[in-house]
């Protein structure tokens, strides 16, 4: 068994933070259920801001209401309006792989959501893994790619 991504809500911006909660993340159940993210699932939380790393588990808010709240000892990670990565994870075998699409929510700064992506892994006849990220179009996009130039 492998453990790989399974949904990521990418840029979305803490509304809050409570101390005296009892831990967790809060979130709006439109932004989870758009990314495959259930309620009490544990995900990891990147903040972009601190650079701090903390892994909790997900209560759901008020439907609609955009919230990413950090609750408890996480509360202490995160400021209001801190840029957050939420990641989920799942496990499964390697030769399972090419079956799973991730999905992947970009945001603006006011939690909307402004992408619905899917990573894509396929394997060529040869067994080589190729990778590709789309748009909810279907559409492929650019792969950023830095080179060292001499």
């Amino acid at each position: 068994m492998r453990k790989v991504m399974a949904a990521k809500l990418h840029g979305i911006r803490v509304t809050a933070a409570d101390l005296d909660y009892h831990g967790s993340i809060t979130l709006d159940p439109d932004h989870c259920e758009a990314a495959g993210i259930f309620p009490l699932e544990f995900v990891d939380i990147w903040n972009k801001n601190s650079g701090a790393r903390i892994s909790t588990y997900v209560i759901l808010g008020e439907r609609g209401s955009r919230c990413c709240v950090l609750n408890g000892a996480a509360a202490r990670t995160c400021q209001v309006g801190d840029e957050i990565i939420i990641c989920s994870s799942h496990y499964l075998e390697a030769e399972h792989i090419a079956d799973f699409q991730p999905k992947i929510l970009t945001f603006d700064q006011a939690n909307n959501i402004v992408e619905r992506l899917s990573y894509v892994v396929e394997r060529d006849q040869d067994g080589t893994h190729r990778f590709s990220i789309k748009n909810d179009s279907g559409n492929v996009l650019p792969i950023p790619l830095k080179t060292k130039h001499s």
